[in-house]
């Protein structure tokens, strides 16, 4: 087995945003386990209840990555998202607390009245661009760093959800946590979508040598191209971590489901909307019904067919979008 003592130092050192003081709480969820009447243990690490932002799990992965923008010498952040992206509320709440400019191109129409992340996007005072598909996004960020470059000013283009290599070690950072508040499930059920949680959880988890199943449920995209795209962004850990990249990328299995996507990103389905409902109820935890309650959906799913042994501790890491229940 290899020795990643040297790399968890070397983790443990990167240089992050003092934005908030982990760790996020861990809950047993024992009244939902009894309205699914299941066997395995439930527990939720919450990343919602991070205080910075309206949280969420974007928190872990900007900190890290403008700490880098900061030291780079930027005086402005750029990233992209969807009108109601949590990782772009993010960017914009970390421009406004360390004094920098914030511009984000937003696939999809200007709302006629701004409300949730779009609203929060607008009182940080973020510059917003709206562009008609998701594939046009990165492509008008560039034009618009340089633009940015030509005038003198020192943009830096976050891509979307923050997740590269650089940002999925804040989730690498937060297995550690979890290790520290003396949780070692079996079984690990997240959200996922451009790739940087799950990329930081499951290299994590080899870091740390647990043997924790770490599965993501896609919101949008196929398992087969989410699966390279973690895959990628581990190997891209190597050179900060020291390590070899392809082999930290080969050492854990990357499991992706994506049966529970239904009519697409940011379509509610019957499945989600069941789950966020029972989880609501029996725990007064909220989830935003397009992106994490997919997740839990898929977590319920799994549970009623018998996935996880009867004895197994499983825990949902929530990792927030709470903001987006309030969105006209």
């Amino acid at each position: 087995m290899t020795d990643y003592s040297a790399a968890r130092r070397r983790l443990a050192a990167l240089p992050s945003l003092d934005l908030w003081q982990p760790p996020s709480p861990v809950h047993e969820l024992g009244r939902f386990r009894a309205a699914l009447g299941c066997q395995p243990r439930l527990f939720a690490k919450r990343d919602d209840a991070i205080p910075f932002g309206f949280g969420g799990n974007k928190v872990r992965k900007v900190a890290l990555v403008a700490a880098q923008a900061i030291a780079d010498g930027a005086d402005t952040l750029l990233s992209v998202g969807g009108v109601q992206s949590n990782s772009a509320r993010v960017v914009a709440a970390v421009a406004a607390r360390m004094g920098l400019r914030c511009v984000l191109v937003a696939n999809g129409e200007r709302p006629a009245r701004l409300s949730a992340n779009a609203l929060l996007d607008d009182l940080l005072g973020a510059e917003v661009h709206y562009v008609g598909s998701r594939q046009e996004r990165a492509p008008t960020m560039a034009r618009i760093a340089e633009g940015l470059r030509a005038a003198g000013r020192h943009p830096y283009e976050i891509p979307l959800g923050a997740s590269t290599p650089l940002g999925a070690l804040g989730f690498a950072r937060g297995v550690s946590e979890l290790v520290t508040q003396g949780v070692i499930p079996d079984v690990i059920v997240h959200a996922t979508s451009s790739g940087g949680t799950q990329a930081g959880l499951v290299a994590g988890c080899t870091l740390h040598g647990l043997r924790t199943r770490v599965l993501g449920i896609s919101a949008d995209d196929s398992a087969a191209s989410i699966g390279d795209t973690v895959r990628t962004v581990i190997a891209g850990m190597g050179v900060l971590l020291d390590v070899d990249g392809a082999s930290l990328a080969d050492a854990c299995p990357i499991e992706v489901d994506d049966t529970f996507v239904g009519d697409g990103y940011g379509v509610m389905s019957a499945a989600s909307r069941e789950a966020a409902g029972l989880l609501a109820r029996s725990e007064a935890m909220f989830v935003d019904h397009t992106y994490t309650a997919k997740a839990l959906a898929g977590l319920v799913g799994h549970l009623r067919r018998g996935s996880f042994p009867p004895d197994a501790t499983v825990l949902f890491w929530h990792t927030g979008g709470q903001v987006a229940l309030f969105a006209d």
